[in-house]
């Protein structure tokens, strides 16, 4: 089957956009919260999600009946990352939570379509039965976002009254 040349263009457009928000959403992760780094690399890692949000049901609709699922990622990975950038700007104690919650789910859900959809041509993953590249991502990414959320737990307050 021969695709038209917009959609070898699209390809190109997605790939690279996945690889900018895989990147900079790792580099926001191990960047100091809060700092003008982290913020700058988030907003990249948003909007390369984004491109990817927006390209994934183009590309899963020349194929829907095989990849429906991934434009379903798509949605929730952009929900998930869309909460995420909005509790920033709460003034509630659990924004905080909200905000590593939602990032990380939309890492992991980018991940995750991308290892169902490219898992069988890679080397090593090939071998994997299609459940555990649908698993992998969120096992492996499940604890560092529990520790995530642990590590900047807000301590519980003092009581004053002895």
């Amino acid at each position: 089957m021969t695709l038209p040349a917009w959609i070898g263009l699209l390809i190109v457009v997605h790939v690279g956009c996945g690889i900018v928000a895989a990147g900079c959403g790792v580099a926001a992760m191990l960047s100091r919260k809060g700092s003008r780094r982290h913020r700058r690399f988030g907003r990249t890692f948003l909007l390369g999600l984004l491109g990817l949000g927006l390209t994934a049901p183009v590309l899963a609709a020349v194929d829907w009946p095989h990849r429906w699922h991934l434009a379903a990622l798509g949605v929730v990975a952009l929900g998930a990352a869309a909460a995420g950038l909005s509790a920033v700007r709460w003034a509630h104690p659990a924004r905080l939570g909200v905000h590593i919650t939602g990032m990380g789910v939309a890492y992991i859900s980018m991940l995750t379509a991308f290892y169902v959809d490219n898992g069988p041509r890679l080397p090593l993953w090939d071998q994997l039965p299609t459940f555990a590249l649908w698993l992998l991502p969120a096992a492996v990414g499940a604890p560092i976002l529990i520790r995530a959320l642990l590590r900047r737990r807000v301590p519980p307050a003092v009581s004053s009254s002895c």
